[in-house]
């Protein structure tokens, strides 16, 4: 069995204060804190979806983290939503922002629009995106059902690009929730089942907290994605007031009650805080 880590997608939410970071806690203070306090070894950085990765910024994630800990992070949205004629010069700067990340950087997430449905065009582009990113890790998420189809996912084997895994709203032409592994790195990511995905706005629509009920059905799939690959992470991207953080406790201390090798253990204070 693998390694296997949990966290959230992303960790500097306002709305996390008095949730999950203490009252009064500064920003710069709360990636320590997701580590040291809360016991999370590995993070999925979302805010370079919005805006390119800065070096100073990821130097000061390494700062504030063990040399243990693990970064998985978001592309640009250039690269994924917003495709221009300056494709090379994108990957270039996005590359040149992760840089000091170094050794613990672990993968990019490459997450598709639903506008993006499979046509030559675009497995082409994914193609491209492949050999700009030779030597990275790299984990594709598609939004639109037509890719949960037996010969995209070996085309995604035949590329090295692993499959992003999702729990979402059972919407119509959302994928759903399909344990495969198409690489050596197992990736799951938890969005929460808002059926009302479509009509909120994005600060909201990952307002859900999953039950223990929930949570236990995915123990099984994860530890066999993990059986399987090298490196498996589950993160929860239900961040609505520190939702992520209690789901993923949960999720840690059923794993923990199983053989398994999951790589972050609640801390004390953790637990104290979420029971």
């Amino acid at each position: 069995m693998g390694e296997m880590f949990v966290g959230t997608s992303g960790f500097s939410f306002d709305d996390w204060i008095g949730e999950v970071y203490p009252p009064g806690i500064k920003k710069q203070d709360m990636l320590r804190y997701y580590e040291t306090n809360l016991g999370f070894k590995a993070l999925e950085v979302n805010y370079t979806y919005y805006a390119m990765p800065s070096i100073r910024t990821m130097e000061s994630f390494s700062k504030k983290t063990s040399k243990e800990f693990s970064f998985v992070v978001k592309a640009y949205k250039g690269l994924t939503h917003e495709k221009g004629k300056d494709f090379r010069a994108q990957c270039r700067l996005f590359q040149e922002g992760v840089a000091p990340l170094d050794g613990n950087l672990k993968a990019v997430l490459f997450q598709f629009p639903y506008s993006f449905a499979p046509s030559d065009e675009n497995i082409n582009y994914l193609k491209d995106l492949r050999d700009e990113f030779e030597g990275y890790e790299s984990v594709v998420e598609f939004r639109n059902v037509q890719w949960s189809d037996a010969r995209y996912l070996d085309m995604l084997r035949g590329l090295a690009f692993g499959y992003c895994i999702v729990d979402e709203p059972k919407l119509k032409g959302l994928l759903p929730f399909t344990p495969v592994l198409t690489s050596s790195t197992g990736y799951f990511r938890f969005h929460g089942r808002n059926r009302a995905w479509f009509r909120e706005p994005v600060d909201v629509r990952y307002n859900y907290l999953y039950s223990e009920k929930e949570i236990r059905e995915f123990v099984a799939p994860i530890q066999n994605i993990s059986r399987q690959a090298k490196t498996t992470f589950v993160f929860f991207n239900n961040c609505h007031a520190g939702k992520a953080v209690k789901n993923a406790m949960m999720l840690i201390e059923m794993l923990k009650r199983q053989p398994s090798a999951v790589s972050t253990q609640p801390s004390a204070e953790a637990k104290k805080s979420f029971g």
